[in-house]
């Protein structure tokens, strides 16, 4: 069976700090948080198909595919909609698993805003947005589409104008769970800035904190190696639960000097920060 592929990206995500607030009853931590989009990411090659079938052509390893972001999405928006039609998905998988770059999140996304387009269902943005919580924290920012300061768990999401900027990301090359990392913060650690507060430390890299960060570095000794590595060139920062640190330049010049005297040792990349995702406009 021939089908008409279209490419689609899913970009990375940064967490250009993060606090953690509280903690609901339900066991989900409270965060303040300021999501960016990197133009490094994925690329999903989506066909719609009249079968029904929904088919991940590239499975990962370790990963079945019912548990896969990917057809999940596609399975639930299959679900919500009623829509007859399936999907065939081909993954180029860049973003590391595991490394707190919302690859898994940003491809559940995608997906949502591809199959909207394919199967044509003309759904607005707020109402993939809304059902794309039930994937994940992480996954309604990528369909919100900016730069954004969010709050609750992730999914109270508020525009942001963030400066032009460049960014160093290094891999640790360790997985960290993120159940495990939240197991291990302690409320003693609870931490609250606010939106004034927040928009104060943007000004600065040297006052921007991760709260996950020395629980993560305490346990995996490869992060702390690499956030001690970069502290000689500036004010690095781990994003997300880990693994990845980042570093914040003015220019690319900067961070590809930095990171070719790094690059011998540790793998990682340097990529622009975007104000919107490159999808924006298809999730109208």
């Amino acid at each position: 069976m021939s089908f008409q592929f279209q490419s689609f990206p899913a970009p990375a995500k940064l967490n250009l700090l993060l606090h953690v607030v509280g903690k609901r009853a339900d066991g989900y931590h409270l965060l303040e948080t300021v999501f960016r989009f990197i133009d490094f990411g994925d690329t999903l090659e989506i066909a719609a198909r009249g079968d029904g079938m929904i088919e991940l052509l590239t499975p990962t390893d370790g990963v079945p595919a019912e548990q896969d972001l990917t057809v999940r999405a596609a399975r639930l928006l299959q679900r919500e909609s009623g829509c007859a039609l399936g999907a065939s998905i081909r993954l180029d998988k860049r973003i590391p698993m595991g490394g707190g770059l919302g690859g898994g999140s940003s491809d559940a996304a995608t997906v949502l805003i591809a199959l909207n387009r394919l199967w044509g269902l003309g759904w607005p943005r707020e109402r993939l947005q809304a059902l794309s919580l039930q994937l994940g924290a992480d996954v309604p920012v990528f369909i919100f589409g900016r730069s954004a300061l969010a709050t609750g768990v992730g999914e109270v999401l508020a525009p942001i104008a963030l400066q032009p900027a460049w960014y160093l990301v290094i891999h640790p090359q360790v997985h960290v769970p993120t159940a495990a990392i939240f197991r291990n913060f302690s409320q003693s650690m609870l931490t609250e800035v606010g939106v004034d507060g927040i928009m104060r430390i943007l000004e600065t890299t040297q006052q921007r904190r991760n709260d996950l960060q020395n629980v993560v570095s305490g346990m995996f000794p490869a992060v702390n190696e690499v956030l001690s590595e970069l502290r000689k060139y500036g004010s690095p920062l781990m994003t997300g639960s880990g693994a990845c640190v980042f570093m914040e330049f003015k220019s690319k010049d900067e961070a590809d000097k930095v990171y070719r005297v790094l690059s011998e040792k540790y793998q990682g990349f340097v990529a622009q920060g975007l104000d919107v995702h490159p999808l924006f406009d298809s999730a109208e």
